[in-house]
């Protein structure tokens, strides 16, 4: 039987319609089979030993001599860092000059690794770079908000088979990334507590939708999950922004979102799909009703016309069951 479900943090609606569902098992079948990679490629930008294809790196993280983690200027970023950020009327319209900030981290030498099957001390290293250049871009006057996210596939938008994410900082935050916003402050003021944080507490009070949970996080398919296998990584500690993570934090976190991404890689055939850490803008970082996390959205479904126009998204696989699947999934080396 279908019904609706509220996000409690958004109050976003979306509809479980689990009869049209396929065994949670069945998505795999979907999946394109990838070809296999070489572990380089002479005409990859990103492999090592052709570091001279990219831009001059803002950053690079070294381990044992050589590079663990790089990161370039994006060479086809839709913004520039050297423009304004005065707004401007034309007319009655807003416009502002394409002002941003975009990088590329390249997360590993090799061009056939992928998160799923790195070693967790790889993913641990990728984390810290995500930490650092947040922090670093965070402090140009110029920017508001700060974006990583990283595109796994053709699906998801990538077009570099080589492992990589991207950093995307702009002078703007969106009404997409605002809304979410302004309910947990309504909340924060009607209860007293962060949304984020009481959502997270009920997800490990009913139990039925986590994945893995460690000392300092708790992975799950949320309860309102826009799409089949969504999944949510939360810190257990109340942080508005990514870059208030400890070490000892990253550690762990880097634990579970291997074990997340390898075993959607196992339980769904490797499918593609985009994550991003949802973290505060500049200058919110201490606030009380804002708590970063990260999302994985699997590119199983496609929204289709009532999702665009009703904002409703129409998820075909409980949860639960999505939950339960990644659970009992055992990670073959």
């Amino acid at each position: 039987m279908p019904e609706f479900r509220q996000n409690l943090a958004t109050k976003e609606w979306v509809i479980l319609a689990a009869g049209r569902a396929k065994r949670p098992n069945d998505f795999a079948k979907d999946q394109t089979p990838r070809p296999s990679l070489p572990p380089y490629k002479n005409d990859c930008p990103f492999c090592r030993g052709n570091e001279s294809l990219t831009a001059e790196p803002v950053y690079v993280l070294r381990r044992n001599g050589d590079w663990q983690v790089r990161v370039v200027p994006n060479k086809f970023a839709a913004l520039q860092p050297t423009l304004d950020t005065a707004r401007t009327l034309v007319g009655s319209f807003l416009s502002v000059a394409g002002f941003g900030i975009a990088e590329v981290i390249i997360e590993h030498p090799l061009h056939n690794q992928t998160l799923a099957t790195m070693a967790v001390d790889d993913v641990a290293a990728l984390l810290r770079t995500y930490r650092q250049r947040q922090t670093a871009i965070s402090r140009d006057d110029k920017v508001n908000l700060v974006t990583i996210f990283r595109n796994h596939g053709a699906r998801a938008g990538t077009s570099l088979e080589h492992p990589h994410s991207q950093i995307i900082a702009t002078p703007i935050v969106p009404p997409h990334v605002r809304y979410p916003w302004e309910q947990a402050v309504m909340y924060y003021d009607q209860h007293g507590s962060c949304v984020y944080c009481d959502l997270m507490r009920e997800e490990i009070r009913q139990q039925v939708r986590i994945i893995i949970e460690t000392d300092h996080f708790v992975a799950f398919c949320p309860f309102a999950a826009r799409s089949p296998y969504e999944t949510r990584i939360y810190p257990k500690r109340h942080m508005a922004s990514f870059i208030s993570v400890r070490d000892d934090e990253l550690t762990d976190m880097a634990a579970v979102l291997q074990t997340v991404l390898a075993r959607l890689y196992h339980c769904v055939g490797n499918p593609d799909y985009n994550y991003i850490i949802r973290s505060a803008a500049i200058g919110d970082d201490d606030t009380r009703h804002l708590h970063w996390y990260m999302v994985i959205i699997p590119k199983i479904s496609t929204p289709a016309g009532f999702e665009m126009g009703s904002g409703i998204y129409i998820n075909s696989l409980a949860p639960e069951d999505a939950a339960l699947c990644l659970r009992e999934t055992k990670i073959v080396p």
